[in-house]
């Protein structure tokens, strides 16, 4: 069961918080160019081609800046070279809110663009992309939502709701003389909305799915063994979700769609953002 996203214009409220106070005080640089106030307007274009992302997160930063933005895009579109929007404020007020919103922008577009690649390697198939935990720290929404922007589902959130038990969390359960299935029970009892294993032996595939998983992950294998562990599964549980996680890229994705994952799970859709080429350009 996906978790859901909270209020975006929360979080967003307090990214752009964060993002300005990041640049101090005063733009000093602008205080020795600009001597008297002046309204300006800016273009904010994609250079390249990009799937667009993060427009609440950027709206949200040039408000609190003291701009206002015009969108020419929606989140989720898949754009040409050109014309994203126009900010319009004072001069002073578009200069220092000009590099935290290219930086949301450009994060936030990347990721999108990267995930509306791997569903794209996915047409056809039932499998869907899923994001990681390997966000970056305070921008987890932002990330998340750009990776639904893209085509990409929610995974997990945070450790609050869903239960992944992975390698160090079978390790601890051996120390302990616990079953899997005690903690799966003990897990439901506190009100887990979901309960993940990570697997990387049969021996494991075969206790989760005894155990009452509702997904296995399977961890840095290939396509011909997630294969053969999904079939064992199913015919223990068939109601059993499979997930490939673990060198995923675009070039072997649909192999393991293919070989009867549900999900694949790509953590370099956020951990190596490949940042879209989005400027500011002053009219």
């Amino acid at each position: 069961m996906p978790e859901n996203l909270p209020d975006l214009s929360i979080d967003a409220t307090r990214v752009a918080a964060n993002a300005l106070a990041e640049d101090g005080f005063v733009d000093l640089t602008t205080a020795v160019s600009v001597r008297q106030p002046v309204n300006g307007e800016a273009t904010i274009e994609a250079r390249t081609p990009c799937v667009v992302s993060g427009l609440v997160y950027a709206e949200t930063t040039a408000r609190a800046a003291g701009c206002t933005v015009i969108w020419a895009v929606r989140e989720g579109d898949a754009v040409q070279p050109g014309d994203l929007g126009r900010i319009r404020g004072d001069l002073a007020t578009i200069l220092r809110a000009e590099r935290p919103v290219l930086n949301i922008l450009q994060r936030a577009c990347g990721i999108a663009t990267a995930t509306r690649q791997y569903v794209r390697a996915l047409e056809g198939t039932r499998c869907q992309v899923l994001h990681t935990r390997k966000t970056a720290p305070g921008l987890r929404f932002l990330d998340v939502a750009a990776v639904v922007a893209g085509g990409g589902v929610i995974h997990r959130l945070d450790l609050a709701h869903t239960v992944m038990v992975k390698d160090n969390h079978w390790r601890a359960l051996a120390r302990e003389g616990r079953s899997l299935a005690e903690a799966l029970n003990a897990a439901r009892a506190r009100g887990a909305v979901a309960c993940q294993v990570e697997v990387e032996t049969e021996g494991q595939v075969i206790e989760a799915a005894r155990a009452g998983a509702d997904r296995l992950l399977i961890d840095n294998q290939t396509p011909p063994i997630v294969a053969a562990w999904s079939a064992m599964a199913r015919a223990l549980s068939p109601l059993i979700a499979i997930e490939a996680t673990g060198g995923i890229t675009l070039a072997n994705a649909r192999a393991f769609a293919e070989a009867g994952a549900d999900f694949i799970s790509v953590g370099a859709l956020t951990h190596s953002v490949m940042a879209a080429d989005i400027s500011l350009e002053l009219a």
